[in-house]
Formats: structure tokens, sequence, C-alpha cells
């Protein structure tokens, strides 16, 4: 009888099918880099750059469950540690790199390292791959732990640094913490006159147009470069100034309250807060309000980001009324906080109310006596933009632009007189511009471009017809200006100007990122903010780039609309605000105006 062999025993280790990873990781660093280099992108493009690598995380971890040819308790094993460790950085890390952040970067970072741990060791035939990969993922992973940020800048890139690094709001607050307060009094009933009539009355300007007229400016900043008048550090926020005499007015995040301030513009020394319980961040767009307060016959109204509505008396910032958005619309903040300052058209002040989880958006009139609600009017709910008010072919209109398009409104009721369809993908966060009186600019982002509309008047019904829609103009949060029939404004992240007669582009060059640019209409020149926070100044004409000059003024992100009131500009951003004088054409040389009698507080 011959002697049988045992039977063979299957090796249960198979080497992991690597190609996959091979594969996905690549397009995981394609996701996050390039879509911000295509022109003419879709709107939702940034969607790609944010999120693109956390779906591609998802698949490698499906590759790693259904396909990978691991032991079947590795993949359990696998998973459930990828989640603790996961699990543990949220726990441990800095809270601004929760939520969104933690999803664009955390975890990709984390998959993407067990990833590149099973492309080194997966056709190991042992149990050590599995433990090699997660220590890669794990090493990948704790890389969070040591980073915090105020956000990301326009392109989407994040704004990081070293967790124990102070922010300049902490430095700010220790900065106060060791200086005596503020001495706030009411102000003279002259220096309270100016706020009857602002020069610069809220985000914009008077005109909603980001245009300075009356002075003629010096084009000579090597001859006659802006005077540095006085510089303050400022909390965080994404509020301009609205300006009144010798005060300026905004909003920023102090601690875990929001302030409305009020500032000598002479000195830039306080001269009274408003605080209120509130701190709105989130990991994209940073800290504190975003709209700019609006001064209005004696009053200030502004907007926290949390939707609080408030009403203050200018003399000394003290409440008149306060109303919630969120109570009066039913809703929760938007993803990027509540940013429409606040318009005022006779005896109402109107703000957007929408978000991502409304049925619908609004616009809410509110009594300017006792905040009650005088009327509402539906909207898109998607919109970042303000309602103003405009005038057309004579007659004047409520504006807002949201992700449905234009919305025209009687200022009155609030009746809806035209809903002009234009959806945009992407959310809407600028405003329109009445050009000639008869025609309107709507300005869009990536997707969209720009388009310029005729107004007409047909059975006495107001009518709307596109004139030209332009993809070389796609400003993102970033206003447009017109001057002399041309455009100028930001196409996604490069200056440009485009022919308001058809829309076609006449120069693109001016790399300044996601920055905000002013009209000096009557000097035929532009200052644009750069995202960086350099000042520079531009020849308003459709010749050619003309960079006539350019210096540095802030450190640090700079969304804030600049503003120039008289011989002086005002910009600011998340952490300064820096007061300019400018040299006029009839000074050779810039003269600093003495403080007036207004700018005092009573004894």
């Amino acid at each position: 009888m011959s002697e049988t062999q045992p039977p063979s025993v299957a090796n249960p280790w198979k080497p992991w099918r690597v190609w996959i990873p091979l594969l996905l990781l690549p397009w995981m660093i394609v996701a996050r880099l390039v879509p911000g280099l295509i022109q003419n992108a879709p709107a939702n493009i940034w969607m790609v750059s944010a999120f693109g690598p956390l779906l591609i995380s998802l698949a490698i971890l499906l590759w790693f469950c259904l396909i990978s040819r691991a032991r079947w308790w590795e993949r359990l094993l696998g998973v459930i540690l990828i989640v603790l460790i996961l699990a543990v950085v949220m726990g441990l890390g800095h809270v601004s790199l929760s939520g969104p952040l933690f999803m664009v970067m955390t975890i990709p970072m984390t998959v993407g390292g067990f990833a590149l741990g099973a492309l080194a060791f997966g056709r190991m035939l042992n149990k050590n791959r599995l433990w090699y990969s997660l220590v890669i993922a794990a090493l990948l992973a704790s890389v969070s732990l040591f980073l915090k940020t105020d956000g990301v800048w326009g392109n989407f890139n994040f704004d990081l640094q070293w967790r124990w690094n102070q922010s300049a709001e902490d430095r700010f607050l220790a900065q106060r913490s060791q200086t005596e307060p503020a001495q706030h009094e009411n102000i003279h009933e002259t220096g309270a006159a100016a706020f009857m009539q602002p020069e610069w009355p809220g985000l914009r300007g008077r005109n909603s147009d980001g245009a300075q007229h009356g002075l003629r400016f010096s084009d000579d900043w090597k001859a006659n470069p802006p005077q540095e008048l006085w510089r303050i550090d400022v909390g965080p926020a994404w509020s301009s100034f609205a300006v009144a005499g010798p005060f300026l007015v905004t909003q920023e995040q102090r601690g875990e309250s929001e302030f409305i301030v009020c500032y000598d513009a002479n000195t830039g020394k306080e001269t009274w807060t408003h605080a209120e319980p509130g701190r709105f961040f989130e990991s994209l767009g940073g800290l504190g309000p975003r709209a700019t307060p609006t001064i209005h016959e004696g009053y200030v109204y502004a907007l926290g980001a949390d939707g609080k509505l408030f009403k203050l008396d200018a003399k000394n910032g003290e409440s008149i009324w306060k109303v919630n958005l969120c109570d009066v619309a039913k809703i929760k903040p938007p993803m990027w906080g509540f940013s429409s300052s606040p318009s005022i058209y006779q005896n109402t002040v109107i703000v957007h109310a929408g978000s991502e989880q409304a049925k619908e958006g609004k616009i809410f009139a509110f009594d300017v006596k006792n905040g009650d609600v005088a009327w509402s009017a539906p909207a898109g709910k998607m919109s970042y933009a303000s309602v103003q008010t405009i005038d057309l072919l004579g007659t004047k209109y409520l504006a807002l632009l949201s992700d449905l398009g234009l919305h025209l409104y009687k200022p009155e009721t609030g009746e809806v007189v035209l809903d002009y369809a234009w959806q945009h993908s992407g959310y809407r966060a600028l405003q329109p511009q009445v050009v000639d009186g008869d025609k309107l600019l709507i300005p869009t982002g990536l997707g969209s471009g720009t388009r310029l509309v005729q107004a007409s008047l047909q059975d006495n019904r107001l009518q709307l017809e596109e004139v030209w829609t332009s993809l070389d103009m796609k400003p993102d949060f970033n206003d447009i200006l017109v001057h002399e029939g041309y455009i100028y404004g930001f196409d996604n992240t490069i200056f440009g100007c485009l022919s308001l007669e058809d829309g076609k582009r006449k120069w693109k060059g001016g790399r300044y990122e996601k920055g905000q640019a002013i009209l000096l209409a009557d000097s035929d020149l532009i200052i644009v903010v750069s995202e960086r926070g350099e000042l520079v100044l531009l020849r308003a004409t459709p010749d050619k780039l003309q960079e006539l000059a350019k210096i540095p003024a802030l450190s640090g992100k700079t969304w804030n609309h600049p503003v120039v009131v008289g011989n002086r500009l005002y910009v600011r951003n998340a952490e300064q605000a820096v007061c300019y004088e400018l040299a006029t054409v009839e000074s050779s040389q810039p003269t600093v105006d003495k403080p007036s009698d207004s700018a005092q507080t009573a004894d």
C-alpha cells in the first residue's frame, strides 16, 4: 500500500491588489491642485478642490474593504482603526480644524497615508503590512494635531499655522488687556450731526458702486506717496467702514462677542463700542462678522454673522432695538454666516435671510422705529450679497442677486416686480450696477461670468433682455467697477478690463488674487487692495494694464472693501486697520486735516 501525501494547505496570505490605490493617489493631488488653475471653470469647481480628495479617500477605503485581497479580519480591523485614528485627532485637534477642513484635509491625509503604506508593504505576506500601513496613516493624521487655521485663501489654499502660535485675535486681545480701557462718552451734538449726513453711509458708498467723487488725486506715488496717519490692531471681521464726518464705524470679533465699533477717523482711537455675545467661525471663511454697518439719520444699523440685526444710537452705541433673523425667518445661519449689509429705504431697514437648509430665502424689511417686520418677500436662498436701492428707467427698485438670478422689488411694499432668472450653481456675493439709467450689470463668479441686460417697459411692465454675457470676467466676492464705458474687476484671481459695449476683454494681467478695489472716478485711477494686503495704483484705462505704484499696507488675508472719503484712504482686514492721506493734484504734498471739534467727546 503506497503512502498517501498529506493534503496541501492553501496559503491564507495573498499580496494586496495595490494597483488601484496607485491610480487613485495621483488623482487626489490633481483634485486638490488643478481646479484652481482652470480658466472659465464651472461655478462649483471649488468643491472639486475642496471635497474631491475626500471622495477619493472613500474610494480607497472601498477598495480595501471589497477588492484589496486583504484577509477579512485585516479589512475589518483596518477600517475600525482608521476611524479610531480620525476620532482621536478630531477630539484632540484644534477646534478650527473641525468641520469642513477636517473632511478636506485630515481625512484625505489619513487615508492617503494608509494607501502609501499599502503601496510600500502590501506585498508582505504577514500581519505586519496592516500595522505598518496604519502607522503611516497615524503619522500623517497627527500632523493636524499641530496645526490651526484662520480660514482659507480665496483660491481655497489652507491658511495654516502652528497650533501654539498666537493668532492675530489673541495678540489683539492680549494687547487690550494690558492697556487701560477706552473712556467712552457721548459724542458732542456737533459731532453727532455728522451722523445725519454720512459721506460713506455703508457698503461701497452712497451709490453702492465703490466710486469716489470730488477730489482729484496725484498719480505719482513715487513723488507723493500715501502718508500713513495711523495704524491700529482690530478684531477679525470682513466688514468695511461706514464714514460720517470724523467717525468710522465697523464690526469686529473680540473674544466671545461681536462688537460694533466707532473710531475717531483722525486718530484711530475708539469713540464707542457695542458688544453682543456671539462668535461665528467656520473653517473656510474664518472668524467674525461679514457685513458692513450702515449709518442713517443719526443711527447705526448692523447685522452680525449669526443673524442679529441692531439699531444703535450713533452718539454712544446704545441699542435701540435688536432682532434675530434666525427667529424671524426660522432658519439657521448659512454656511458662511449672514453677510447682508443693511439697506435703508424710507422707514425700513432691509436685509436678506437664507441658508442651505431653508425652503426659500427671503428679504425682510423691519420698521426702523421698533424693529417689527414691515414686510417680507421671496428670494433665492443662497446669497451673500446685500439688498440695494437702484434707479432704473427713472423708478426706484430694491435689487438683490441670489443663486436664482436678479430680484427686483417695489421698495415701499416688497412686491416682486421682476425675477430675472439666471441661475448660478454657486453662491452670489456681489452687487448689481445700473449703467446709463437703463441697463443693469450682473456680476457672477466661476461658470457664469458677467452679464449686461437692457431694461424696457412693455405694457407698463418692466422687462430685462440680455445684451451680452462674458466669461472673461468672473468675480467671486470681489465687486466690479464701471468707468467711462469700461468694466474693471477680477476675473477669478486676475484683474482685468472689459468693454461695456460688447463684453469683450480689453486686457487682463494684474495678479492680485482675491482682493477688492475702489474707483477714484475724477482722477481716472483705481486703487486695488490685493488679497495679500498691498495697495496697487492703476490707471483706469482700457488701453492696457498700467500699474503705477505698489506699496505694502497690511499683512495677512485682506478681503475687506477699501474706502476713500475726502483725501483719506481707509483699509482694514482681520488684523489691522490703517488710514492714509492721499496727495491731491492741487496740493503736490499731502496735508493732514486738523481734528475738528466734532471729533471730540463730551467732558
